[in-house]
């Protein structure tokens, strides 16, 4: 099984997170706790840290959750994954993703098809992960 911190790359503490989305820590926190983010111990010194891929620029320059993140991290909740697990299926990288839109860019792994906008075929794997 592939490291997480691997799988994820990099990893923001909660006041870097609150520095790009432009808000004091204290919205994070209630962020992480609404299940809008997650964020894991990370680190030596175990910090919470939220995976840096949960954020994405707007077109004017600011930055924001994945728009479709939430309810994403809800349905896998839902669906029996622990925090660390629905991390792990999110940044797993999945070839046949790849097919997904007609952009130069195609997503590699479901949390990168989310920020593309392919919210309804993400679910739908999430679901299926859970029969």
């Amino acid at each position: 099984m592939i490291d997480l911190d691997a799988l994820v790359g990099e990893w923001l503490p909660l006041p870097d997170v609150a520095e790009r989305l432009g808000c004091d820590v204290g919205a994070v926190r209630r962020l992480v706790e609404d299940r809008s983010l997650l964020a894991l111990r990370r680190g030596e010194r175990p910090v919470l840290k939220v995976p840096a891929g949960f954020l994405v620029p707007t077109d004017g320059g600011a930055w924001q959750v994945v728009p479709a993140l939430p309810g994403t991290l809800t349905l896998l909740a839902d669906a029996g994954f622990s925090d660390e697990a629905a991390v792990r299926w999110l940044f797993t990288p999945d070839e046949t993703l790849r097919g997904l839109g007609t952009g130069p860019v195609r997503p590699s792994t479901p949390v990168e098809a989310l920020a593309a906008g392919h919210k309804t075929e993400i679910r739908r794997r999430a679901q299926a992960e859970a029969l």
